[in-house]
């Protein structure tokens, strides 16, 4: 539990650099990623409860089931960002419909595919663990960047507002 905290610790220090710009994490620093992949590793390892034989085992097939549903869910953003000019609005959208049907299918499907390589690794019970860990630590990375963010409005508030009285008494 004090490795978890520690890295959770460490993933808090990294938090600006993250939340000072609106992109996604995978356009950010690597440095960060890696930290905010190592608080993510540890907190799921800890909340399923993984030995570490099993973690071993896991955290491969998991990562390639990650990089798989990301790569799923990019094909469906890629077109909502780059819609055909051959089509009209309304033939554009029908294709956005139907395309999320088919991520959907898509994402199922790997789902199932690799809920049945995790079985074999893990416990069914830590298995259905999982997407309530994974919520919860996005959760705990929301909060920690609305945080932040909110720390850095309120410094900037107060340097704005020191300005302006700086500018008030050279008046």
């Amino acid at each position: 539990m004090k490795k978890v905290l520690k890295i959770v610790l460490a993933l808090i220090v990294a938090i600006p650099a993250w939340a000072q710009d609106d992109e996604l994490p995978q356009a950010q620093d690597p440095k960060v990623r890696d930290k905010i992949n190592a608080a993510r590793i540890a907190y799921i390892t800890d909340q399923l409860g993984l030995t570490p034989e099993e973690a071993e085992k896991f955290w491969p097939i998991y990562r390639e089931f990650s990089q798989n549903r990301a790569q799923i869910k990019q094909q469906y953003r890629d077109m909502k960002k780059n819609p055909d000019p051959n089509k009209t609005q309304e033939q554009n959208d029908q294709a956005l419909v139907d395309l999320q049907f088919q991520v959907k299918q898509k994402e199922l499907d790997l789902e199932k595919d690799y809920s049945g390589r995790l079985l074999k690794v893990i416990s069914a019970q830590k298995l259905r663990t999982l997407p309530e860990a994974e919520k919860r630590f996005r959760q705990m990375i929301l909060e920690q960047i609305q945080r932040r963010q909110a720390q850095q409005n309120r410094q900037q508030n107060l340097q704005d507002k020191s300005q302006q009285q700086l500018r008030k008494r050279n008046n």
